[in-house]
């Protein structure tokens, strides 16, 4: 078994935070945020973090390292529909960076992850909060976006479910996904698909990083202020 870097620092990290940041979203919707006193408050500081990760990402696939950007996996239908049949038969090739169906599964949740996070800057809960963009559209977008908001919030819940259920699938087969989110790392047996991977530590890519994450800490910061 041969260990082959995958996952670089910021990659890393944008996950993580994110599956924190996502998960304060929900659950101070789906339960009202008992015991936090201040429930629709902490959603929306949520949502500006996930708007400052997404950002942080929509640049970091373009100018980051190899297995981080788009271009490494996001594969034509014929590549794809190949490695759907093989999923189901069996005898998968073993990919480095995201294989041609989970890049795909990637692009639509972050599509989905803007789609909602921009949506929400819109709204308010007739109470005591408003999005810093509310009042800037009509009333009928208003409501069009917060149906919008709903319905896209059920399903990311459905993309997270599917996301979890891909790991247990992945981990049956022999592949350690969330062990590879910590350290970086993959095991393979033989040379990957995609390649091998890079060492990219967090100080040596991080002027690489530094334009994405002002940009991120920029719009962070205002929504938070405004």
């Amino acid at each position: 078994m041969k260990r082959v870097m995958v996952w670089d620092p910021w990659v890393r990290l944008f996950h993580w935070i994110l599956v924190g940041a996502m998960a304060v979203s929900f659950y101070t919707m789906k339960t009202e945020g008992y015991p936090l006193l201040f429930p629709i408050d902490w959603h929306a500081r949520a949502g500006y973090v996930v708007l400052g990760l997404i950002l942080f990402r929509w640049c970091w696939g373009l100018i980051g390292s190899r297995h981080a950007r788009f271009t490494s996996f996001l594969r034509g239908p014929r590549q794809l529909w190949s490695y759907g049949k093989r999923f189901i038969t069996g005898g998968l090739p073993e990919y480095a960076g995201h294989n041609p169906l989970g890049g795909w599964v990637v692009l639509v949740m972050l599509l989905s992850l803007t789609l909602q996070g921009v949506s929400g800057l819109f709204l308010h809960d007739d109470i005591l909060f408003e999005a810093p963009l509310y009042g800037t559209v009509g009333k009928s977008t208003t409501g069009n976006l917060a149906t919008l908001h709903v319905y896209n919030g059920n399903f990311l819940l459905i993309l997270v479910g599917l996301h979890l259920v891909a790991l247990v699938v992945h981990r049956i087969k022999g592949e350690r996904l969330v062990g590879a989110m910590f350290t970086g790392r993959k095991r393979f047996e033989g040379e990957p698909v995609d390649g091998g991977g890079e060492i990219v530590k967090l100080m040596t890519g991080l002027w690489l990083a530094l334009i994405p994450l002002a940009l991120a800490t920029v719009l962070v910061v205002w929504l938070w202020n405004s």
